[in-house]
């Protein structure tokens, strides 16, 4: 009698690729007050003040500043709820997003 050993076949695994980040970018203005885009980073971003003052000065001083890096459709929707909240005060402050490379 041979003895023959069998192994059970092995399954090649799917390589899963992280999901593309995006860049939440503030973008400065002359108009919004400085307090209500420190405020707006804190609300929808949940920064601390120290950290959303620092975010809103390099954006007043570089002209943009990278909010945060999120997946797209975070990205999205936080870049959409600053720009709603600002909205509805009457102010034109803007945040884009774009890929991160």
């Amino acid at each position: 009698m041979s003895t023959s050993i069998t192994r059970p076949r092995t399954e090649a695994m799917p390589r899963v690729e992280r999901p593309k980040v995006y860049k939440v970018i503030l973008l400065n203005d002359d108009y919004t007050p400085r307090e209500f885009v420190v405020g707006v980073l804190a609300a929808v971003f949940r920064m601390t003040g120290s950290q959303a003052e620092g975010v809103m000065l390099t954006a007043h001083q570089k002209g943009a500043c990278v909010v945060a890096v999120f997946t797209r459709e975070i990205a999205e929707t936080k870049a959409t709820q600053a720009i709603d909240l600002a909205t509805s005060q009457g102010y034109p402050l803007m945040f884009t997003t774009e890929p991160e490379d």
